[in-house]
């Protein structure tokens, strides 16, 4: 699959590039098509990016709280440079938590456009048992997906309150910069470990999810 899928990559970026100009989606999957590249590809290469965004940002939070953990056990003159530290990693935190939001909307749209056109084309079948199995394949890629969406949607719901939590600290910093301000900081820092282990975990069950995901769908071309 992964040589496959490096096969296609110059065709998903062609068509990625019609896709901002022309701004229609429709024309995206005729050109896409004209390459041999059909929605399930499609699919597939946005689940893998959606699985590779969520990979980094588990990476990411996981960094922004080792940060924060530090800043709490700051003294003195280091203050500032620690502030400047976490700002950095809670900015690119919210950068990482938008690639998520972007990958998991493009995996719903093109699942939403694959599964309406299989289902469809369904009536064209003359044969009863072709269109069965096709409707049998179709059911199970949909249950697959189910699951996958449903683990990536609630991955992503844990992202928002880690965020805001990392947001307020570093905002009571920039204008707290003392050690009182930071011993405050003290009683947030278990809460704020429990919020970033649940995201992490969440994020690892979605990860395997979309590994199952194109797992199957990889059998089912085999």
């Amino acid at each position: 699959m992964k040589q496959t899928m490096k096969r296609f990559s110059v065709f998903f970026v062609l068509g990625g590039m019609l896709l901002t100009t022309a701004g229609c989606q429709s024309t995206y999957y005729k050109t896409m098509e004209t390459f041999g590249v059909h929605k399930r590809d499609i699919l597939v290469s946005d689940v893998q990016k959606a699985r590779d965004a969520q990979d980094a940002a588990k990476v990411q939070f996981a960094s922004a709280l080792e940060q924060f953990s530090s800043v709490v056990n700051v003294q003195g003159g280091e203050l500032e440079k620690k502030y400047k530290a976490l700002n950095a990693e809670y900015e690119r935190s919210k950068s990482k938590a938008d690639a998520v939001k972007g990958r998991i909307a493009d995996v719903k749209r093109v699942a939403k456009d694959l599964f309406a056109e299989w289902e469809k084309e369904l009536d064209k079948y003359k044969s009863d048992n072709l269109r069965r199995s096709s409707q049998a394949k179709l059911q199970q890629t949909q249950q697959c997906y189910n699951r996958l969406i449903a683990a990536m949607e609630k991955a992503e719901s844990k992202i928002t309150p880690v965020l805001d939590a990392f947001g307020d600290q570093v905002l009571f910093l920039k204008h707290n910069l003392n050690a009182k301000a930071v011993a405050s900081l003290q009683g947030e820092l278990t809460s704020i470990e429990n919020e970033t282990g649940v995201l992490i975990r969440e994020m690892e069950k979605s990860i395997e999810e979309a590994d199952a995901f194109i797992q199957q769908m990889t059998q089912q071309e085999s």
